[in-house]
């Protein structure tokens, strides 16, 4: 208990101070989306002001600030100035999708990396620990948008397997084939940032393991007659889960981040392409919005990764 209120005042007081940053990075970029013709060529200065007086952006930045977090503790984000729809509801409207690759995405990261770097670690020095070792370096040295392109380039354009963007290819008619269309299209997103995602980790984990070989416990586990399966479900997983659940709280930013430059390469309707075209057009009601949910979700995920590691550890509360 101790634990989870000390995490959720840090993500409240974390979320003011990004929300603080954030803001004043926004109004004080130069242009503006009612910069003298971006709406309208023939738009005058007068009717900037007015539309500006609209939207309270001719009051100071102080009174701006404390209007728009008044409004946020309400759930309200404001008015897009794009789209004039809500920004709540146009965010709403892109999170599921940009929730689900991300998610899928942590657990294929999670077990692909746990899999091959015990491998790695339990054959040390083999053919299969090089063959780990270069596919880890080949993950993060890689550039996401880069294999990206390149897997589009063959699997889509090429022997077109796989489709090029979007989410469907057929009308939402409530039929097993939509559905299945539709996880179609995520193959490529959900597999890049997957492999982008598991180099550092996959290195981690064979190196921790190779440590734990190494200790006293399992040098008289082995000395016992327990056999393998029985050292890696008792010995080896968990001194690896905490860890590695930690490590994978703290890369969220970074994989979070990067649906901006996935969804908008493939054309995915979420958080990240929605991020982009508002960034494009000075939108700063849906850039802040977007940044804020962002950030919450990030929070979020590492305030989660604490619990998960105190139903691992109960003593972790007293740390």
């Amino acid at each position: 208990m101790k634990l989870f209120m000390s995490k959720l005042l840090y993500l409240i007081i974390m979320l003011f101070i990004i929300s603080l940053i954030s803001f004043l990075a926004i109004h004080l970029a130069p242009n503006s989306f009612f910069a003298s013709g971006q709406l309208n060529p023939n738009i005058t200065p007068e009717s900037i002001e007015q539309l500006k007086a609209v939207y309270g952006l001719d009051k100071p930045l102080y009174i701006q600030f404390f209007s728009w977090i008044t409004a946020l503790l309400h759930l309200d984000f404001g008015i897009s100035f794009a789209s004039g729809q809500m920004v709540k509801n146009e965010i709403l409207s892109r999170v599921p999708i940009t929730l689900t690759i991300n998610i899928i995405s942590m657990f294929l990261i999670f077990v692909v990396s746990l899999y091959l770097g015990i491998k790695a670690a339990l054959q040390k020095d083999s053919k299969l620990d090089k063959a780990v070792g270069q596919l880890s370096l080949l993950s993060f040295s890689m550039p996401s948008f880069y294999l990206a392109l390149l897997l589009v380039l063959i699997f889509s354009i090429y022997f077109e397997i796989l489709p090029i963007a979007g989410l469907h290819s057929i009308p939402n008619d409530g039929s097993l084939n939509y559905y299945l269309d539709f996880a179609w299209h995520l193959v490529l997103p959900i597999f890049i940032i997957t492999f982008s995602g598991i180099g550092s980790l996959i290195l981690y984990i064979r190196s921790l393991t190779i440590e734990i070989l190494k200790s006293d416990y399992i040098f008289f586990a082995r000395a016992r007659g327990l056999d393998k399966k029985k050292i890696l479900r008792y010995y080896i997983l968990p001194n690896l889960y905490p860890p590695v659940i930690t490590l994978l709280g703290l890369s969220l930013p970074g994989i979070i981040g990067g649906s901006v430059i996935l969804e908008t390469i493939f054309s995915i309707d979420g958080m990240g392409l929605l991020f982009y075209q508002s960034a494009l057009s000075h939108d700063y009601p849906v850039i802040m919005g977007i940044l804020i949910i962002g950030a919450f979700l990030t929070l979020l995920g590492n305030m989660l990764a604490d619990l998960i590691l105190l139903k691992l550890n109960p003593n972790y509360d007293e740390k």
